[in-house]
């Protein structure tokens, strides 16, 4: 994997950045191309001074959650705070939930979220986009960039699946337990603030009810289109719901064009990325996303 395009070095060597007067962050919904509504929370960031002078405001990440996550979730804000040193950025609920409308398809119309979200940083004024996605979000923002190409300017997926029905953990097996059953759908609801398509578990395959025959493209078949987009898949090797023939999968199927890098002792997610990881992922979109 090269260094990146040329003409990043002086950007990317102004890190962390210094933070001058910043706009508060907006809270607004976001209307999907099905006509869902998205919470969002768009933090402007810090001013990032170039090294030619003036203000450099083009950057800006968007955050994808995992799944039962949202747009409040104490990991979430961690998660933007870490990123904003580094440029704007907008969190989000996708859709079914906390206060976002429609119901979770488990990473298949998720993608029109991401869309959504990535259309509105564009609308701000950012020229450069970063899509950094965690668990469902990490698959999700691989099927964007491969089905949606040009939208991001660089993608991090963090603690993806490879492909879809994994079960061979014991809380995978839990998660299909909320996705497939209906007293799992009530927990998901009240428990977790996620609302499940209803038809979720008509059938051991719970994309096929929404007319999705053949299935979704999967994560690991996504990957090859995303080139020649950068990309970065992290993954801990202590992941307990994937584990780490996952990333490696993802890797294999990125090729040149892609970049592994296998934590040593993290967990899952949002939750078990340090600090010093988030900086080191708010670095690589920095020097990347061209």
């Amino acid at each position: 994997m090269s260094d990146g395009p040329a003409g990043h070095v002086a950007r990317s060597a102004v890190r962390p950045h210094s933070e001058t007067s910043r706009s508060a962050p907006m809270r607004t919904y976001l209307r999907t191309a099905d006509g869902v509504a998205i919470d969002s929370v768009y933090d402007p960031g810090p001013l990032v001074y170039d090294a030619a002078g003036p203000p450099a405001v083009d950057l800006a990440f968007v955050v994808a959650h995992g799944f039962t996550g949202d747009v409040d979730r104490p990991h979430v804000r961690r998660v933007s705070a870490a990123l904003r040193r580094y440029g704007a950025v907008l969190t989000f609920s996708f859709r079914g939930h906390g206060r976002s409308g429609g119901r979770s398809t488990v990473g298949d119309r998720e993608v029109l979220d991401l869309a959504a979200a990535v259309a509105c940083v564009r609308g701000h004024g950012h020229t450069r986009v970063v899509t950094v996605g965690f668990s469902m979000g990490g698959s999700v923002v691989l099927r964007h960039a491969a089905l949606r190409p040009g939208e991001a300017d660089a993608v991090v997926s963090v603690s993806a699946p490879a492909r879809w029905y994994y079960r061979g953990t014991a809380p995978m097996r839990r998660v299909h337990w909320l996705i497939t059953r209906p007293e799992g759908r009530l927990v998901s609801r009240y428990g977790f603030r996620t609302r499940i398509h209803h038809e979720a578990g008509a059938s051991p395959t719970p994309f096929r009810q929404w007319g999705r025959d053949p299935v979704p493209l999967s994560p690991v078949e996504a990957v090859p289109r995303i080139a020649p987009t950068p990309l970065l898949i992290v993954h801990g090797d202590r992941d307990g719901y994937f584990p780490v023939d996952h990333p490696r999968m993802l890797a294999a199927a990125a090729g040149e064009h892609g970049e592994l890098w296998l934590e040593p002792g993290m967990g899952h997610a949002e939750n078990a990325c340090e600090d010093s990881l988030l900086a080191r992922i708010g670095d690589w979109g920095l020097s990347r996303a061209g």
